[in-house]
């Protein structure tokens, strides 16, 4: 893995000129994080992120692919191609015992994260039962593929998405952990949102494959499940049966579909997330109850709540969450996961520090959503 580049100071005032340097940066970053095997880190420095996550991998890859990086981009879609295909075993074994009626552990699951060289990690005990991490991959795979049209890497990976949407299709209705690692008793329409969307790209993407087929039927039992479930006076909910909102429910307007984005179900979520979720200098909180590192504003939803703003036509809204996360970088350009001047559990800031150190940074998830809202306003870099 190469060093990352250095620029010169970016944080204050950011005028245009800089605005576009911390792109290019940004995209420098990503490719820096990328290991020869495909996969991307989600933090070089921070211990406990120096591992590949399908969920914030598949974002790094799509921003590398609307930077023009295609083939930075299929190579991570093909090393999570690698990875399904090495635990195919694992997936059917789960789906044959669950429909047989055992319990499972979170063990017998997917990890959402593994080591560089794509096997599951040893000697952590981490919250690996997640599934949005997967719906995101058939997600992004399916736009690199609009934007780099490739019938090879087509072909190749359609095994190992027919094993994802068999394993998303039998089991998106168990309880699992939330984006956030958090919560793995509840259902999360976050996480539903990531596999409607997942689910819906498979079948258009292998529209004559039974078991992409099959997703789009799940799709469907999703969304019909979400209207049912996860709605409070028509705002999406951060879990089923809590009346929290939760940032991460941007993804059901930006990018996944879940419903329209302009319609009132987005439109009364958002408003939710800005009353409750928006600090008064722009920074985006995760939700209200929220204590890792004391509860900061996170650069990446910032860029998230840019990016819906700039997909509906606010376009002022979406410079200002441009600008706010830029002027969070430091003196090399480098985008940390969250900032701390204004947290919402303060006392909490230093159990955290004291466990693993400074908030993560250079986070690359950070970068790929600061390059993500940065082309949705200004276009692809030249």
């Amino acid at each position: 893995m190469s060093l990352i580049p250095t620029i010169s100071e970016i944080s204050g005032k950011v005028g245009p000129g800089q605005l576009k340097k911390l792109a290019r940066y940004s995209r420098e970053v990503l490719k820096a994080g990328q290991a020869e095997s495909g996969a991307i880190i989600a933090c070089p420095n921070f211990e406990v992120y120096r591992y590949s996550w399908l969920r914030d991998g598949s974002f790094c890859a799509y921003a590398l692919s609307l930077a023009g990086d295609g083939a930075q981009a299929a190579a991570f879609y093909r090393w999570v191609g690698r990875v399904v295909g090495r635990y195919e075993q694992k997936v059917e074994s789960a789906i044959l015992r669950h429909r047989a009626g055992e319990k499972l552990t979170d063990a017998d699951f997917l990890n959402t994260r593994y080591t560089l060289d794509g096997a599951e990690e040893k000697g952590h005990d981490w919250w690996n039962f997640q599934l949005d991490g997967y719906g995101t991959w058939l997600w992004a795979l399916s736009r690199h593929l609009e934007l780099f049209p490739d019938e090879q890497l087509k072909a190749e990976l359609q095994r190992p998405v027919e094993i994802v949407v068999r394993y998303l299709a039998a089991f998106w209705q168990l309880p699992n952990y939330d984006c956030w690692e958090e919560n793995r008793e509840g259902v999360h329409p976050a996480t539903l949102a990531a596999l409607y969307g997942g689910l819906k790209a498979a079948a258009f993407l292998y529209p004559q494959s039974l078991i992409c087929r099959e997703g789009r039927k799940q799709s469907s039992a999703i969304l019909a499940f979400v209207k049912t479930n996860g709605l409070n006076q028509d705002s999406l909910v951060k879990t089923v049966g809590l009346n929290e909102v939760d940032s991460s429910l941007l993804g059901a307007a930006m990018p996944y579909s879940l419903f329209p984005r302009r319609g009132k179900i987005i439109r009364t979520t958002i408003a939710r997330i800005e009353q409750e979720l928006v600090s008064p200098q722009g920074g985006v909180y995760r939700y209200r109850r929220d204590v890792y590192y004391g509860g900061g504003e996170w650069l990446l939803l910032t860029a998230w709540l840019g990016w819906y703003y700039a997909g509906v036509g606010r376009r002022e809204e979406a410079r200002n969450c441009l600008n706010w996360v830029a002027q969070q970088a430091d003196l090399s350009g480098n985008l940390p996961e969250q900032v701390a001047p204004n947290l919402l559990a303060p006392a909490h800031l230093p159990i955290w520090e004291e466990r693993w150190g400074k908030s993560a940074s250079p986070l690359c998830w950070s970068h790929a959503m600061y390059l993500i809202l940065y082309t949705a306003l200004y276009g692809p870099l030249d």
